[in-house]
């Protein structure tokens, strides 16, 4: 897990929440991928086709901003701020360059 690689996320989250385009998130994820949201009352999703069809029903419409990064050889902890305020943690594991779970938790 890098720095880099975090980053690259929230990159790409950013530009899907302007272009509402999420295939690179699909096209990223393990078939088997879980998404747990700590805080709003959404979720868990199971399954790259459950995460896809997630994000095209109710996508996102807030851009992150990195606070920073925390990275282990097990996963990738990007402390963020939404563009319209608060804070929270966007936590990624990868296995074999998928991703495996993603576990976002508000503050």
């Amino acid at each position: 897990m890098t720095e880099a690689r975090a980053r690259a996320h929230i990159e790409r989250f950013n530009a899907a929440v302007a272009s509402g385009d999420w295939s690179w998130l699909t096209a990223s994820l393990h078939p088997d991928a879980v998404m747990t949201f700590v805080g709003p009352p959404v979720g868990p999703f199971v399954g790259r086709d459950a995460i896809a069809e997630a994000y095209a029903t109710n996508p996102p419409d807030d851009t992150m901003r990195v606070l920073a990064v925390r990275t282990d050889a097990a996963a990738e902890v990007i402390s963020f701020e939404w563009s319209r305020g608060g804070t929270g943690t966007l936590t990624i594991h990868r296995s074999a360059d998928q991703i495996t779970s993603l576990l976002i938790k508000f503050d």
